[in-house]
């Protein structure tokens, strides 16, 4: 549970960018605002100023959709995770510290095995990935391996634009395969940081 008790009902809640990592402002909720966010997945704070609810975005459009939200350890500060429309900050900018929102594109693969997983779970219909994990193992391994060899075939008699879209469809079926067996792209990138280590020593 939520400490509202120590700042007078209100509790800090630290906006962050859920892709990115990049923290984008600080604002305050109180209970209500908090309810209020996990419904509609929309922030809401409690405006300090205003003494009311305030929503991001209400007035310019520059909504901070809901990712997640996490509680510290004192159970009195929010750490909130979003997906930003436009820039945060009302000066224009895109976090109240001036600072650019420009994540690290590869931060993107954790977040798209996010998304399998989810697809992994809810099997929805009518989902090509979906339809891969009801195929099972060896069908998906198999489509690692023709994805494998038209990447070759690109990088050795193609284009490099044709290299990068069949090398992305690689990566998109190598984290499929890897959802499948209960393992993350961050295993791999573990493995590659061990490697890194000049002591390391092939098995």
């Amino acid at each position: 549970m939520i400490d509202f008790k120590k700042m007078d009902g209100l509790v800090p809640a630290i906006i962050q960018d859920a892709t990115t990592k990049t923290v984008l402002m600080l604002g305050f909720m109180n209970e209500e605002a908090y309810i209020k966010t996990l419904e509609t997945k929309k922030v809401t704070f409690f405006s300090r100023t205003k003494q009311r609810l305030w929503t991001k975005g209400e007035e310019s459009g520059h909504f901070l959709h809901l990712v997640d939200i996490k509680i510290d350890c004192d159970k009195d500060t929010l750490l909130v995770l979003v997906h930003p429309e436009g820039p945060t900050c009302h000066n224009g900018t895109d976090s109240c510290w001036g600072e650019k929102n420009e994540g690290n594109p590869l931060l993107f693969l954790s977040e798209l095995q996010d998304f399998i997983e989810k697809r992994h779970k809810e099997m929805p219909e009518g989902s090509y990935t979906t339809s891969l994990f009801r195929d099972g193992i060896n069908r998906i391994a198999q489509k690692v391996g023709e994805e494998a060899l038209e990447a070759v075939i690109e990088a050795c008699n193609g284009t490099n634009e044709r290299l990068v879209y069949e090398g992305s469809d690689l990566f998109y079926h190598l984290i499929v395969l890897l959802t499948a067996k209960g393992l993350r792209i961050e295993d791999l990138a573990r493995e590659l940081q061990v490697r890194h280590n000049p002591n390391w020593q092939k098995h």
